[in-house]
């Protein structure tokens, strides 16, 4: 069988040490969360890198269903801290849970003019390989 993607490695120790030594740069796009289905009609875009003040849906877990705004996104954990989502602690002081952004829904995004660049070469990327299908 060969390789798909030459870049990528097959082996799972390499994969793996890739995965956990990425630079910041690189996490940002592992941490990609996907768009719910009426942003993704609109933008023509399935999944984004997450950022802060992004509304999300989380849809796995014991939080399963519970829409929050992100507080933090905590690249060296791979996790995202969302608003009202924490447990308490043994002395009663409250701790935000960790929860990985493919887990959550973007519900709304927050805009600015460098997401709108992002969000408009992906949306032109993708008009490109519908016409190339086409012909």
């Amino acid at each position: 069988m060969t390789k798909i993607n030459s870049s990528l490695h097959s082996s799972r120790r390499k994969s793996r040490k890739s995965h956990f030594s990425a630079p910041s740069s690189v996490r940002r796009v592992i941490m990609s969360a996907p768009l719910n289905k009426e942003l993704r009609e609109k933008y023509n875009v399935r999944s984004i890198p997450i950022r802060k003040d992004d509304e999300v849906m989380i849809t796995r877990g014991s939080n399963k269903g519970r829409e929050a705004k992100v507080t933090s996104v905590y690249r060296l954990k791979y996790l995202v801290h969302l608003e009202r989502v924490s447990r308490e602690k043994s002395n009663g002081q409250s701790v935000p849970i960790g929860i990985h952004p493919s887990k959550c829904v973007i519900t709304k995004l927050k805009l600015d003019k460098d997401r709108e660049s992002i969000l408009e070469r992906i949306k032109k990327g993708r008009e490109i390989k519908a016409k190339g299908k086409e012909t």
